[in-house]
């Protein structure tokens, strides 16, 4: 009898069906599936021989890099449950998430570990370097060939409203059915390659990963965003796919000049927040196949799309919904109409099945009969298309990355003389939005803003401290004695 829920393991069937193609492009260096498979299963021996076990969840902390991809899929053969970490992350947001997450095992390499020094203080469980592993023995074990459908695959966290990170839970189905609407939804070209220049820890990156194997197409992996590098691979014709954020399309744009990408160029999957009306102007000049898309940590990617012929007629949409998801706007408890704006719900073999040991998040978010609350406010129009309105309200997208003003606000909070804060992210030209603070001082007190600035940077990541300060008497609210941040943003506006 054939187990609906069963897949075979996607790296060993790809190096089964096709061993020679490449598999990653790293500066000049090329990797096939094959060596791929090879590579991973010899990482999965060393790691079961320091002690790693089937079914173990272990922490990963690693930059964009092949022994990171080597790695990724090495704890797949060994059965693992990966948590994915952010290297920007500070000591204190990475300890909440290993703690949180119940690793007992975190793999990163000398470099990060010694930027995070901290962490081998205070954490109770084994770091492992990439260049120790390279040295250990090999203990061979039985590879794990096939994967069922519902078994936790990776945790990503993502920040809540009440700024306190949540585990995402992604199956293997989730990342199955992911890639698999995202090619009906694409198509799939001979000589297909993803370049690859967004963090293999956010989902956007790891998707990639999971489409290579999948699709059996290479991915052209860049340790960092770099405009200039990235243009010339794309005017080679080397890349026919792209996966960016706003501020990475503007700087290539920007650095691209008079100049054409190659016709082999094909899709350009843009995500990560709103997209400017002149972007896509001159993306359509420049004849660059944009697809704008929306989706999230708890979709496993994008959910829904726009294709390029839609981009300006149906300007600011986030398209339709993929192949096997479904989406719906509801308003005070009902479907919407069309052109109503209401939250949106998600629907779907990709959307997570909730967040790690987060319950009361869970009842939250998620309705009886499986609808995902996004916390994002939208409308279709007449026609079935997606535009979103405020994306999870106070959410604030720099960069790409994903900024929660509650947890900010909780860190300026903790300064002893600090009455009120709220944080709201403001237009920049650069990233799309940045965080901007305004703060009151309890009375008889005097805060200097280095000292906030300084605070944040002792817990925060880099990008999420606030660009710019501004002391008030009191901040607004409403008769619920809530914070009016629309006003603080109209405040930024007008000036």
């Amino acid at each position: 009898m054939v187990q609906s829920n069963i897949i075979p393991n996607w790296l060993i069937k790809r190096a089964y069906l096709t061993p020679n193609r490449p598999a990653i492009f790293f500066h000049n260096y090329t990797m096939t599936f094959q060596q791929l498979f090879d590579e991973a299963k010899t990482v999965a021996e060393k790691l079961h021989h320091v002690g790693v076990q089937i079914g173990d969840r272990i922490g990963v902390l690693l930059n964009n890099h092949p022994e990171t991809i080597v790695l990724l899929h090495g704890l797949q053969l060994l059965g693992c449950e990966t948590v994915l970490l952010n290297i920007r992350l500070q000591d204190e947001e990475l300890l909440y998430q290993l703690n949180d997450s119940e690793a007992i095992f975190l793999i990163s390499n000398e470099k990060l570990i010694e930027q995070h020094n901290g962490l081998k203080n205070q954490w109770d469980h084994p770091i492992i370097s990439i260049e120790q592993l390279r040295q250990e023995k090999e203990k061979s074990f039985p590879l794990t060939e096939q994967f069922t459908m519902d078994d936790l695959c990776t945790i990503m966290y993502t920040s809540g409203t009440t700024g306190h990170p949540k585990g995402v839970m992604q199956t293997y189905g989730n990342h199955w059915w992911s890639a698999i609407g995202s090619v009906i939804n694409l198509g799939l070209h001979e000589g297909d390659a993803w370049l690859c220049a967004v963090p293999l820890f956010h989902i956007s990156g790891y998707s990639i990963l999971i489409r290579s194997v999948l699709y059996g197409i290479p991915v052209i992996l860049f340790e960092k965003f770099d405009e200039e590098a990235i243009n010339e691979t794309l005017i080679s014709g080397k890349a026919t796919i792209i996966s960016v954020v706003t501020a990475m399309a503007q700087r290539m744009l920007q650095q691209l000049g008079n100049r054409s990408y190659h016709p082999n160029f094909r899709c350009m999957l843009l995500g990560g927040g709103g997209v400017p009306l002149s972007l896509l102007e001159t993306c359509k000049e420049k004849e660059i196949p944009v697809f704008q898309t929306y989706g999230m940590t708890e979709t496993a990617s994008q959910i829904a799309t726009l294709s390029p012929e839609d981009s300006l007629s149906k300007l600011g949409s986030a398209g339709k919904p993929l192949f096997f998801s479904q989406l719906q706007i509801v308003k005070e408890g009902v479907q919407a109409k069309p052109t109503e704006i209401g939250e949106i719900y998600v629907k779907g073999p990709n959307v997570t099945r909730g967040y790690w040991k987060r319950e009361d998040a869970n009842r939250e978010s998620f309705t009886v009969d499986g609808w995902l609350k996004t916390g994002d406010m939208g409308y279709m129009d007449e026609e079935g298309y997606l535009y979103i309105v405020d994306r999870r309200t106070d959410l604030i997208i720099s960069g790409g990355e994903n900024i929660y003003p509650a947890e900010i606000e909780q860190i300026i909070l903790s300064h002893p003389h600090v009455k009120e804060a709220a944080v709201v992210g403001v237009f920049d030209a650069q990233w799309g939005q940045i965080p901007m603070a305004f703060y009151v001082v309890k009375e008889g007190k005097n805060v200097d803003e280095g000292e906030l600035i300084r605070l944040c940077r002792e817990h925060l990541a880099k990008y999420k401290v606030p660009k710019r300060w501004i002391q008030l008497n009191e901040l607004p609210k409403n008769a619920s004695n809530k914070v009016l941040k629309r006003l603080l943003r109209k405040w930024v506006e007008n000036e």
